[in-house]
């Protein structure tokens, strides 16, 4: 039985789109049936196909999505459970224009509007220059257009930002001029065990928030002997506050593919991915440009493929990135296996994120200085991402980002952003460790630094965390699936009480974030309650 959607046939933009990505349609052979392998093998696929159509297009119909599933043949049900799933493909027509308009919590704090016609979105990775807007023009060119970003120039003691402003993003010639590939050529003459060594006596650890032993990872995929093994960026970095790594690709993309291509000699993957969120056209089109033109001077011996993300912060889990390239659903997989084993299309896979990646060039190079980039943003003078050395206490840090507005107190700092903690005034003088902030019961996470000061409203921050992981959870689990919508239901019955009397609710809320820690399938659940305890308890925003 023949089961279709409805919506009528594609247009023919909309083929045009799909057949400009994929080819022009094989010859069809009535009597004959092609299944199996060959058919799986075409799944990845989906969503750049999918992106094609809506570059295109605007949206994606029925037609379209019909059309692309009898090219990919992939049933239409799976198709829209997937393209249903992520939250930046429309599936109702809108104009040639989307306007998309920043209202999560740094963007709030400046005051953000939304004018007639834009649609609300949550982090867009642009904190530093709050509030953040991103246009998509669509048709035969497409086009996407972020809020201008003031990048940091390279300052004296900087390691990883020091071609920040110094080197052309866009010109190879301009990063062999300062040092570039000199670290891979050294690494060639090293060998693949050697530097390995190097990575873990290090220390490294990984700089996208679950801080795992770097070194351990990697000798793990090279140990592996089931092949072939994949080397994927996690560059999905959609953790509201944070934006270092849309720094680093935007102003330093030929470090990240230098980076990956020692990580794939030194771990035997023989092709690479680097998954860059929706939100970010100019860090995706310019690490595309140095992947291209390293390759066309001879420093890539393997292949490297940017996939696009579509707007779903659970794919900077690291098992549902994967299951995204693959053209599913971004829901998490259960561990274990572990990705080393059996990641990305089942096969050993070593996942990391690009700060992490770049440190890699340091290492090699013997001048690993153990920096951390920290994203300073919120209601701070100088908003933007610092280098500092780990350790270096938060006010340090707080002071070179210029501090706060003059006449204006510190309410809270949130570390980590908004899987993170709450600070108070009086915690600023942590020093910025893995066991400096474990000693308070917070997390480096990913390095977001959101300063508050006495005129942010704190009970309207919460619900806006929570909010945020109510749209985000998958929904897979259900600890993580209902107890992000109970959370939220808790703040707003709690903060519209008038008797002042919440005991209950509090404790009903510790209960809940105790079933998502011990329950969730991922981290988005085990970590969905963390600022909001903390916010209760640390801010006492019920006394307010």
């Amino acid at each position: 039985m023949d089961i279709r959607t409805t919506g009528g046939p594609a247009t023919a933009e909309e083929v045009a789109a799909v057949d400009g990505l994929l080819g022009p349609p094989e010859a069809v052979h009535h009597h004959l049936a092609y299944g199996g392998r060959m058919l799986r093998t075409r799944r990845h696929l989906l969503l750049p196909v999918l992106h094609a159509i809506q570059d295109r297009a605007g949206w994606v119909s029925r037609g379209a999505l019909e059309y692309a599933c009898r090219r990919l043949s992939i049933p239409p049900a799976e198709a829209y459970g997937v393209v249903s799933f992520y939250a930046r493909f429309a599936l109702e027509p809108r104009g040639d224009v989307a306007l998309h308009v920043c209202d999560d919590i740094v963007c709030s704090l400046a005051g953000v509007e939304k004018p007639e016609g834009a649609r609300l979105a949550p982090c867009l990775g642009l904190c530093d220059r709050a509030p953040a807007t991103l246009t998509e023009r669509f048709g035969a060119v497409y086009e996407a257009v972020q809020t201008p970003s003031s990048q940091p120039s390279g300052y004296p003691g900087a390691s990883l930002l020091r071609r920040i402003g110094v080197v052309d993003p866009d010109s190879i010639d301009s990063y062999l001029q300062h040092g570039g590939f000199s670290a891979l050529k050294r690494a060639r003459e090293m060998g693949p065990a050697a530097i390995i060594d190097a990575v873990t006596r290090a220390k490294l650890l990984g700089r996208g928030g679950a801080a795992f032993p770097t070194g351990r990872k990697w000798q793990s995929v090279a140990d592996a002997p089931v092949r072939p093994h994949y080397l994927v960026c996690n560059a999905d970095e959609s953790e509201p506050g944070t934006f270092k790594d849309r720094v680093l690709m935007e102003g330093d993309p030929f470090a990240l593919v230098e980076g990956m291509a020692i990580a794939a000699f030194a771990t035997g993957c023989e092709k690479g991915y680097v998954y860059v969120r929706a939100e970010y056209p100019l860090a995706r089109r310019r690490v595309e440009n140095a992947i291209a033109l390293a390759r066309e001077r001879g420093y890539l011996d393997f292949e490297i493929e940017v996939r696009r993300g579509a707007g779903a912060y659970i794919c900077g889990e690291e098992t549902a990135l994967f299951n995204s390239i693959e053209g599913k659903r971004g829901e998490p997989r259960n561990k274990p296996p572990f990705p080393v084993e059996v990641g990305l299309f089942g096969k050993p896979t070593l996942p990391n994120n690009v700060e992490t990646l770049v440190n890699v060039l340091e290492i090699v190079g013997g001048e690993f200085a153990d920096t951390r980039l920290f994203c300073v943003s919120g209601q701070v003078l100088r908003p933007g991402v610092y280098e500092v050395p780990m350790g270096t206490p938060l006010r340090a840090l707080i002071e070179m980002a210029g501090g706060l507005a003059p006449g204006r107190t510190m309410q809270a700092v949130l570390l980590g952003g908004a899987a993170g903690s709450f600070l108070t005034p009086e915690q600023i003088d942590v020093p910025l460790s893995f066991e400096g902030v474990r000693g308070i019961g917070a997390t480096l996470g990913s390095g977001a630094v959101m300063l508050f000061d006495d005129t942010a409203d704190m009970r309207q921050v919460l619900l806006r965390i929570a909010r945020f992981f109510r749209d985000e959870s998958c929904g897979q689990c259900v600890p993580c699936r209902v107890g992000t919508k109970r959370q939220e239901e808790i703040l707003e019955r709690m903060f519209e009480r008038r008797d002042g009397d919440s005991r209950a609710d509090v404790m009903l809320l510790s209960d809940i974030a105790q079933a998502m820690r011990d329950a969730s399938i991922c981290g988005l659940g085990q970590t969905a309650a963390n600022a909001i305890a903390s916010g209760l308890t640390q801010l006492k925003v019920l006394d307010a």
